[in-house]
This record gives C-alpha cells, sequence and structure tokens, in this order.
C-alpha cells in the first residue's frame, strides 16, 4: 500500500510522523551510547580490580606464588584482564558500527525529510493559489451575470415607457447589451479557470501528492530498516567477543584445574624446613636428694661449678621453647638499651688492648643457652626485636645466611650459586662473541681497531675471575652446610670477621638495641648441630641468683645510668655470672642482692673452666 493514494489528505499527520521517526533514531543512538560508556566504565573497574590484586615487584607477595593456588589465582587475574579488554572492543565496535553510523545517518534523513516536505509545502501552496483563481473568477461571473440582468431590465422598463425619449431607451438598449457581453466574457474566463484548476488539482492528488509521499514513505523505511541493523549489529557486537571470552572463562577453569593440594603441602615443607632433630625424651629429674645438674641441661655449667658446692636447682616443666607463655616473651631481654661505650682514651696500666674481639668460648647445648637466656631477670621492651631474633628472616642477614635453619640455609647457598654461574655464563659468552669480532678485526682491518676490543676483554675477564671467587666462597659455605667440610667454631666465626653471621642484626638506637643479637635468636650452623634438644624451663624461681662463672677486675669507672646497667669502680673485683654474647655487655654481681651489665671492654674478666683462666677485655 502506498502512502500518496492511501494518505493523499494526511499531509500533517504524516509530517509529524516523520519527526518522530528521527527522534526515535536519536533516542536509540542516545542508548547505545549509554551502553558504549557502560562497557567502557566496566572495563576499567575489571581491569583496576585484576591490577590491585596482582603481586607487587620485590614484595613478600612473590614468595607466595611457588604455590600452585596463587599461580592459579594469578592466570585468574590475567584472563580477567583480557576478559576487560573484550568489553572495551565491545564499546569500541559500538561507537564505530552503531553510534557514528546512526550519526551520520539522522543527520542525512533530516536534510531528506526536509527536502520532501518543502516541496509538498510548494505543490500545496500552488493549488491554493488555481483554488483562489477560480473563486475569483467564479465571483466576477456572478457579479456580471447580475449586473448583465438589472440593464436587460431597465432596457425593458425604458423601452416600455412612452415618455422617454427614443435616445434614452437606445442608451439603455446599448448598456444591456455591454453588460450581457461582459457576463459572457465572465463566464467563459470562469469556464476556462474551472477547466485548469480541474487539472491542476487532479495532477496534485494523483501525481505530484502521490510522488512526495512515495519518497517520504520511502524515506521512512529506510530509517525502519537502518534501526532494525543497528539493532542487529548491536546483538552481533556482543556475539563476536564471545569466543574470546569464552577462551578467557576456559583459561580460568583451566587456572582452577592446575591447583595440587599436595604440591602445594610439600611447598610449605620445602619454604619452612630447618633440618633440625625433633627434641628427645625430657629425662627425669630427682630432686630426692641434692645433685649436680646433668649434662643434657647444662655442660658449660659443670665445666664452670667443678670443684664447687652443689647447689638446688629450680622446679622446671621442660617444654618446646617456640610454645613459651606469652608473659614470659615479655620478659626475656635485659641487656642495656645503649651499645657499650668505649674504654677511655687514657686506659688503666692494667688494661689489656685485645679490641672488642669477644672471648673464646666452648660449644654449649642449645639448651643450656636458652636456659640461661630464660633464668634471667629480664624486662621486655620491644618484643619485635625478641620476634626478629627467634623468627627465621628468610631473605635478610649475613651473607652466608647462616641465620637460616641448615636445610632453608642449604636452599638459599644452591640459589645463590646458581645465579652466579648463569652471570658466569653471560660473561663467557660475552667474552666469546668479543673474541670472534676481534679476531675479525685481525683479519679485515679496515672493519674496526683489534685493541678497541682488549679494554672490555680484560673487564669481563675481571669480573669473571670475581664471580668465581665469589662461586667459591659460596661452593665453602655449601659444603659446610652439606657436611662436606667442618664446622667452623664460634671463635674462628669471630676472628674471621664473621661475626655478624652469628648474631641477627647489629645493634641499633631503638627498640631493636634489645638482645635480639641473643645466640637464643641465631641459628648458627654449630648451633644447628647440637640443637638436638629445643627444651627449657617454662616455670622457673625468679628469686634463685644465677651461678657465678668467674670474676673480673674493673679497668676504668663506669656510671650505669641505663636500665639494666650497674655502676662499678676502677679496681673493684666483682662475680661474673653470664658472659659476654657479643652484644658488649658483661653480666656481673657484686653481692647477692646487687647485679647488672657493664661494658666487656671496661672490665678483665677470669672465666673458670677445665683450661684455666682466660683473660678479656
Amino acid at each position: 500500500m502506498s502512502w500518496g493514494t492511501e494518505l493523499w489528505d494526511q499531509f500533517d499527520n504524516l509530517e509529524k510522523h516523520t519527526q518522530w521517526g528521527i527522534e526515535f533514531v536519536e533516542r536509540y543512538t542516545k542508548f547505545v551510547k549509554e551502553r558504549s560508556e557502560i562497557e567502557i566504565s566496566y572495563a576499567k573497574q575489571i581491569r583496576n580490580l585484576s591490577k590491585k590484586y596482582q603481586p607487587k615487584k620485590n614484595s613478600k607477595e612473590d614468595e607466595e606464588y611457588k604455590y600452585t593456588s596463587c599461580r592459579a589465582f594469578l592466570s585468574t587475574l590475567n584472563e580477567l584482564n583480557d576478559y576487560a579488554g573484550q568489553h572495551e572492543v565491545i564499546a569500541e565496535n559500538l561507537t564505530s558500527q552503531i553510534i557514528c553510523e546512526l550519526t551520520r545517518f539522522v543527520q542525512e534523513l533530516k536534510a531528506e525529510r526536509k527536502s520532501h516536505f518543502h516541496d509538498g509545502r510548494k505543490a500545496q501552496q500552488h493549488i491554493e493559489n488555481c483554488w483562489k483563481q477560480l473563486e475569483s473568477s467564479k465571483r466576477r461571473f456572478e457579479r456580471d451575470c447580475k449586473e448583465a440582468d438589472r440593464a436587460q431590465q431597465y432596457f425593458e422598463k425604458m423601452d416600455a415607457d412612452i415618455n422617454v425619449t427614443k435616445a434614452d431607451v437606445e442608451k439603455a438598449r446599448q448598456q444591456a447589451q455591454m453588460r450581457h457581453q461582459m457576463a459572457e466574457d465572465s463566464k467563459n474566463e470562469y469556464s476556462a479557470c474551472l477547466q485548469k484548476f480541474n487539472q491542476e488539482q487532479n495532477e496534485h492528488y494523483y501525481t505530484l501528492i502521490p510522488h512526495i509521499f512515495q519518497r517520504i514513505q520511502d524515506m521512512e523505511e529506510r530509517r525502519i530498516q537502518k534501526v532494525g541493523e543497528s539493532m542487529k549489529t548491536f546483538a552481533e557486537v556482543d556475539r563476536q567477543v564471545l569466543p574470546i571470552v569464552g577462551k578467557c572463562l576456559d583459561g580460568m577453569t583451566k587456572a582452577a584445574e592446575s591447583i595440587e593440594p599436595k604440591s602445594d603441602s610439600n611447598q610449605v615443607i620445602e619454604s619452612y624446613k630447618s633440618g633440625f632433630e625433633p627434641p628427645g625424651d625430657v629425662e627425669f629429674e630427682d630432686y630426692s636428694q641434692p645433685m649436680k645438674r646433668t649434662a643434657s641441661d647444662t655442660s658449660l655449667s659443670n665445666s664452670r661449678n667443678e670443684g664447687k658446692p652443689d647447689k638446688p636447682i629450680s622446679k622446671s616443666k621442660g617444654k618446646l621453647w617456640p610454645f613459651i607463655k606469652k608473659n614470659k616473651l615479655m620478659s626475656l631481654l635485659t641487656s642495656p638499651h645503649q651499645p657499650p661505650p668505649p674504654p677511655p682514651a687514657s686506659p688503666s696500666p692494667s688494661a689489656i688492648p685485645n679490641g672488642p674481639q669477644s672471648p673464646k668460648q666452648h660449644k654449649e647445648p642449645l639448651s643450656h643457652r636458652l636456659n640461661e637466656f630464660m633464668t634471667s631477670k629480664p624486662k621486655m621492651h620491644c618484643f619485635r626485636s625478641l620476634k626478629r631474633g627467634l623468627s627465621l628472616k628468610l631473605g635478610s642477614g649475613p651473607e652466608d645466611f647462616s641465620h637460616l635453619p641448615p636445610e632453608q640455609r642449604r636452599k638459599k647457598l644452591q640459589a645463590k650459586i646458581d645465579e652466579i654461574n648463569k652471570d658466569i655464563q653471560k660473561e663467557m659468552d660475552q667474552r666469546e662473541a668479543l673474541t670472534k669480532m676481534k679476531d675479525v678485526y685481525l683479519k679485515n682491518p679496515q672493519m674496526g681497531d683489534p685493541s678497541s676490543v682488549d679494554p672490555r676483554l680484560a673487564e669481563i675477564s675481571q669480573n669473571i675471575e670475581k664471580l668465581r671467587l665469589e662461586l667459591q666462597k659460596f661452593d665453602g659455605w655449601l659444603a659446610e652446610v652439606e657436611g662436606r667440610m667442618p664446622v667452623r667454631s664460634d671463635s674462628s666465626k669471630r676472628q674471621s670477621g664473621m661475626f655478624e653471621a652469628q648474631n641477627n642484626a647489629p645493634v641499633n638506637n631503638n627498640c631493636a638495641q634489645d638482645r635480639e643479637s641473643s645466640p637464643d635468636g641465631s641459628y648458627t650452623e654449630e648451633r644447628s648441630s647440637e640443637a638436638q634438644v629445643k627444651e627449657f624451663d617454662d616455670e622457673f624461681d625468679d628469686e634463685e641468683p644465677l651461678p657465678t662463672i668467674g670474676t673480673c677486675k674493673v679497668l676504668y669507672p663506669f656510671e650505669g645510668q641505663n636500665e639494666g646497667t650497674i655502676s662499678v669502680a676502677e679496681g673493684e673485683v666483682l662475680h661474673v655470672i653470664e658472659e659476654d654474647k657479643g652484644d658488649g655487655w658483661t653480666r656481673v654481681r657484686r653481692n647477692d642482692d646487687e647485679e647488672g651489665y657493664v661494658p666487656t671492654s671496661y672490665v678483665e674478666v677470669f672465666l673458670e673452666n677445665t683450661k684455666g683462666a682466660m683473660t678479656y677485655i
């Protein structure tokens, strides 16, 4: 059906309908634009979410991704990032294939509609003008006919009157004839206008208007078809990315299926295995009669207390030290909060300039050191220092990783050796390439100067030599851990400058100045070999003083102003109850009631052991 034949009289309604159609296209374009903005915003939020949970560089989270579940989560984040990219593709396609197309189409549609309705209004104006001309001709014909009738009646009246002259009658007759002629002319004109109007009206309603309306109908049908195509494209844009979205989801599923609980649990063993043996059975302690401590409790105390009367030991319950009560942990540290002061510039004649080197110590069971550590009267000021001292600080500490348990130390050393081997191989590859280049220069001098390569070759040779020395050093430490070399003694470590390897961190001016460098907080290879017993007294008698292990003579006066220290005078002789543990302080007792720490460099110590007296400053 055609609008031209069926809607010939609905020009105004068609004008309103086509205007509504254009507004509908604009509204649909706005809808697609808002959908595109939603897709962009959603993609941005998904990307930000994926980025938020990505592991940061050089962070502790990197250690987590050795587990399959964490690697699966990382794969999921990467797939989610690709998934967000597909939503960006949707937004881009909606903009290029629909929004831009419809915007251009609407502009063309408005221009075409304006042209069609301009032609329609022009045709309407023309037919209205023809109608006005017809009406004017008709009224003129009607007026002339009435004038001719009146003139004829006047002539007849004059002709019947005997009193009227012949001249007047003739004049009236001529006037009536003229009026009849005018009426006849108006009639002919009206007839011509009527014929012309009918032709124009027939052409208007059967030719011109149907043609204009047909073009408007074609324009409207194109508009509707374009909207349909856009809606189809709207769905196809989503459908095009479905295969890739499906691959992203398949990747997430595959990542989830790659999780291996057994592998993760084994990785926990690899990460935290210390290499120590579990503690043995707790020996029965008979309190029914006085007796010395067994060698399992403290071997050093036996050697120090030989020849002294037996001393009753406090009640204790053997427990593993990692499970100590919190209120006990809060009272473990007693060392002063400041590093020991250097000796005066003018030392006394009795001073022995041995330097800051600590005295030689015999190996002691870890249980004895823990026992000494626990039976002191500490005041905890910073729990973090104890935590740092007693925990495994993976990735930090001395160069030889001696602060780690044996198994963890072996893994770190092996990783370092592998890294050095890779560096050596890179340097060797560079040297080989430069050697070939030099040979080419020697054979073809025009290509370059052979001597220009020599500085770089010398530099690479030096680098390789340094790396090999480094490799040899780490190989030695690895051999030491694996038992291929004898374990170095405590004194040899100090003499070789490895004192820091015995202690986790140097003393500083904050809460870490607590005794985190205590032997109990360090995992050295010699202690790990003797750490078969990890138990100590959880409950102990705070009133019982520590046993005396020697004496000392004060070389310089010292005023103990810090908490835990004691003031001493030059020449004073005191009892030593705890030797220097590497932090520069020695614990002494003046009498049964007064004890504290003094700088090791301020006293001359005489320890009682099987080898006799040993003096150090």
